[in-house]
């Protein structure tokens, strides 16, 4: 069996920089989904039905791309011709999405506004699957969290860049102050998407230019005779992680999808989503995922160095009670900016979310079934939140009396679960800390 080769800091960077525009147009859709549905006529009790459509259209499409990006082989290699599809099909989500009022005579723009989730989750997943797949490709087990972990800094970037432009172009360009009709999107909204759009291709087409995949006959060799005699299994470590999975994405549903009303009804007095006050708490939400977004990114940088230290599965552990505290404080805050306190809380379990258990699974699946295995693992994403878009909503309406900070109170105590779930989960390699 041979060695897969160390790659420079600027390979990994080049590989993954097409993640920073997958999050900016990722970062719109939280930031803005439930204001632009809001805004169309949708009721706050039925936001988590439309943010359905991400779990589900995720579910189902990632392992499909992730099998047959495992089995592509073509002139722009295996995973990047997937990147390229995706692009293109959710910069098209994102420019006609704002914009859907201007279809009212065909169909009511909150059904449009919701077909347009429905078809940017989906090509999100497209893209987004084998670029984790990617890095799994490529690195060896030495290098597997500075891969993932580069990827949650671009992430960051990203996404801290596509929850701050609406509020930028309005606040410092006095774009989107003009009062418009009910039911249209503001301007520096629209123009933000339409940003997001070109910045996503552009990023895609960096990757997919500077990076080369290795050729099939790679993985013959790179595979040893124990993994290809398992033949489909999954791993024991998966199976623990789907524990600390669930736990984690049921509370970040909550964060995404009843953040905006929180802050709305309890920061900014208003409940009416077509008010000045709550146009400005979106934009403050925007921010304030920025922050956590921009956290992320940073502490990134620095999981590698806490992992070798105390291991991958403390350093997630850790995180995950720092994100769990920071969502219980909402409760306490009075002021709307101090709300930056707690988002730099969960933007530290945020990067390990995205890093932590991605580097705990992949050293210990097969090389060539990598793009499938990380497919299915999407699975633990994608559930949590779709029994989250089920219940969520009759959760908020009938036990916390349609009080949305309640659904951000219970986001903090799943958060703690997943904590403790984390203890429990046994590496492949227990000494294989980095």
């Amino acid at each position: 069996m041979i060695k897969k080769p160390l790659l420079s800091f600027w390979q990994i960077w080049n590989m993954s920089i097409g993640f920073l525009g997958i999050q900016f147009g990722f970062a719109l859709q939280n930031a803005n989904a439930s204001r632009i549905l809001l805004t169309f006529g949708a009721d706050v009790h039925e936001l988590g039905w439309f943010w359905l459509v991400a779990p589900i259209t995720g579910m189902i499409i990632q392992p499909i791309v992730g099998y047959f990006s495992d089995k592509t082989w073509n002139g722009l290699g295996r995973r990047r011709p997937y990147f390229l599809v995706g692009a293109l099909f959710t910069s098209t989500a994102l420019i006609l999405m704002p914009n859907a009022p201007h279809f009212a005579g065909y169909i009511a723009p909150m059904f449009i506004g919701g077909g347009m989730l429905m078809i940017m989750d989906a090509s999100i997943n497209i893209s987004m699957e084998p670029f984790r797949a990617l890095v799994a490709d490529k690195l060896p087990d030495e290098q597997l969290t500075l891969g993932f972990s580069t990827q949650t800094v671009l992430i960051g970037i990203g996404a801290v860049a596509g929850s701050w432009l609406p509020y930028m172009l309005r606040n410092w360009f006095s774009i989107g102050d003009e009062i418009v009709d009910k039911g249209i999107i503001t301007n520096d909204v629209i123009y933000s998407f339409y940003m997001g759009a070109v910045i996503l291709i552009g990023t895609i087409l960096w990757t997919i230019f500077t990076t080369k995949e290795y050729p099939p006959e790679f993985y013959d060799e790179v595979e040893n005779e124990e993994e290809k005699s398992k033949g489909f299994k999954i791993p024991k470590v998966m199976w623990q992680l789907l524990l600390v999975q669930f736990f984690s994405w049921f509370a970040l549903f909550s964060m995404w999808v009843y953040t905006t009303p929180t802050v709305a009804q309890h920061f900014f007095g208003t409940t009416d989503p077509n008010s000045a006050a709550y146009q400005e708490a979106g934009n403050w939400v925007g921010i304030l995922f920025g922050v956590y977004n921009g956290v992320s990114a940073i502490i990134a940088l620095s999981l590698p160095l806490v992992a070798k230290k105390i291991g991958r599965r403390l350093t997630h552990a850790l995180a995950l009670t720092i994100g769990g505290l920071a969502f219980l404080s909402f409760y306490i805050i009075n002021d709307h900016q101090m709300l930056i306190i707690p988002m730099i809380g969960i933007g530290i379990a945020w990067g390990s979310i995205l890093a932590m258990p991605y580097a705990m699974l992949a050293n210990s699946l097969p090389a060539k079934q990598m793009g499938m295995f990380m497919g299915l693992f999407n699975m633990s994403i994608t559930i949590p939140q779709i029994i989250n878009g089920v219940f969520g909503g009759l959760i908020l309406k009938y036990v916390f009396n349609s009080d949305p900070i309640y659904s951000i109170i219970m986001a903090g105590v799943f958060m703690f679960l997943g904590a403790i779930s984390t203890v429990f989960v046994k590496e492949k390699d227990a000494s294989a800390k980095a």
